[in-house]
């Protein structure tokens, strides 16, 4: 059975890289476009592993991520924010808010697929 990945990301262009990229190293993936719809989708499909971007629209990240914590079948899915925010102090606010792990964008399509299994493997 394949690893199911829900992706949260509102830009078509890196839903469509993020979505290539794991399915030709066979994922199944599911693609929401907002927060809110990715709750839902999360919610209904429980997925293995969450990647999602901070920069939403309506809902940001940060708070997809504490509601998804919130609901008890979600609290210990991998979640893996993919964004661009790269300030000092921004990857500890999106720890903080209860992802897993942390990705900057640009991704690189190269090391992408084994940067997340890195992040997955470390929190076990």
């Amino acid at each position: 059975m394949k690893t199911k990945i829900l992706i949260i990301e509102d830009n078509i262009q890196n839903m469509y890289m993020l979505a290539f990229l794991l399915e030709e190293n066979n994922y199944e993936v599911i693609q929401a476009f907002t927060g809110e719809d990715g709750i839902t989708s999360a919610i209904k499909n429980q997925p293995d592993i969450i990647l999602l971007d901070i920069q939403l629209p309506e809902m940001d990240g940060y708070t997809v991520a504490r509601k998804l914590r919130g609901c008890e079948d979600l609290k210990n899915t991998p979640i893996i924010a993919v964004t661009s925010y790269a300030m000092l102090g921004d990857k500890e606010r999106v720890l903080a808010a209860g992802a897993t792990g942390y990705i900057e964008k640009p991704v690189d399509p190269e090391n992408f697929i084994a940067k997340m299994k890195e992040i997955i493997n470390t929190a076990k």
